[in-house]
């Protein structure tokens, strides 16, 4: 297929790029999963982020490819993206995140990742080669991740608190620091099993566009699957210690149980939405479940103001990457 031979050190390039937006994923959202547990002096940053990455490769033997296959060929009509829509795509989330990284800004990767599949697919053909069901579910999730984060933290908490209500702090301090390693350990495998999920998905994407893979095929090439999670796994490990700083520290003060609660109730709403195929910001779950932790103790623990930034960063990702998207859309119309 000719198409297919021209295209080659194009979809080569678009791999590398898919790739490097894996590695800025797990380097960008490395403090979703390790945040609280430096915060708490449960772990060293060096130690914490060896742990989370080990936990984000895992991910490989737990999830289904349900997210992958949703990014893959539930957000857009197959049949209109092109090497230039994947080049647009993932330009507008590579330059949302890094502006997110640069101010310390706990953004969604996952949603700046939708945001440019949206804003390229807009910019070549309208609105109408979006799918409907696979949009709105993703957007549904923008609210529903954060609110279940909340709930499940707050939760927990409200249960810690009843079953150790006669135990001494400093014995519930040293107990839950162990328990916290437990934790940790199953927010940074849903982190990796969603996360890694979406840029499988638009490696498969731009397989199918390209001939090099089918519709009718179940799953994506091995190759894809095991260098996305080894991707995502490398990022984790160079850290984002900007972000790391807000979400341990600015919007709450945690201690260990509270780490604890928040990210049990963060790692459980991954698994459900993992589980359902829904592509989830793993730094809307744990802010919610980190809010939701420090509500109960009292209102007055949570840094609202900082958490409104969030919010705000929140309804700006699917936009603005979407708008990026669509200008390098166009530019890549030029280049190849």
């Amino acid at each position: 297929m000719a198409s297919m031979q021209v295209a080659l050190w194009v979809i080569v390039l678009l791999v590398a790029l898919a790739l490097l937006f894996d590695f800025m994923n797990g380097f960008h959202d490395a403090a979703n999963s390790i945040a609280t547990v430096v915060s708490t002096g449960v772990l060293r940053p060096a130690q914490a982020v060896v742990f989370a990455a080990f936990f984000n490769f895992v991910a490989i033997f737990v999830f289904h490819l349900s997210v992958a296959a949703t990014v893959g060929k539930g957000i857009a009509d197959p049949g209109v993206v092109d090497v230039h829509v994947v080049f647009g795509a993932l330009s507008g989330a590579i330059t949302w995140n890094l502006i997110t990284w640069y101010y310390g800004i706990p953004s969604s990767s996952s949603h700046a990742l939708i945001g440019g599949i949206v804003g390229a697919v807009i910019a070549k053909a309208g609105a109408d080669a979006l799918a409907a069901t696979g949009i709105i579910r993703t957007v549904t999730f923008i609210f529903v991740s954060p609110l279940l984060g909340y709930t499940l933290g707050s939760l927990m908490m409200v249960i810690v608190a009843w079953i150790f209500r006669r135990t001494t702090p400093s014995k519930v301090d040293r107990w839950f620091r162990r328990l916290q390693l437990v934790s940790a350990g199953a927010y940074s495998l849903g982190h990796g099993g969603n996360d890694a999920q979406k840029t499988i998905g638009i490696i498969w994407m731009l397989l199918i566009s390209t001939g090099y893979a089918s519709t009718a095929d179940k799953a994506p090439p091995t190759w894809a699957i095991v260098l996305c999670y080894m991707a995502i796994g490398a990022g984790t490990m160079f850290g984002g210690w900007r972000i790391v700083k807000t979400m341990g520290q600015k919007i709450t003060k945690l201690k260990p149980v509270g780490g604890f609660c928040a990210e049990t109730g963060g790692a459980l709403t991954l698994f459900i939405a993992t589980a359902l195929g829904v592509p989830v910001s793993t730094t809307h779950t744990i802010t919610g479940a980190i809010v939701g932790v420090g509500s109960v103790q009292r209102a007055s623990a949570v840094r609202w103001g900082v958490a409104g930034n969030i919010v705000w960063a929140w309804i700006l990702t699917i936009p603005a990457s979407a708008f990026v998207a669509g200008l390098a859309y166009w530019i890549s119309l030029h280049l190849f």
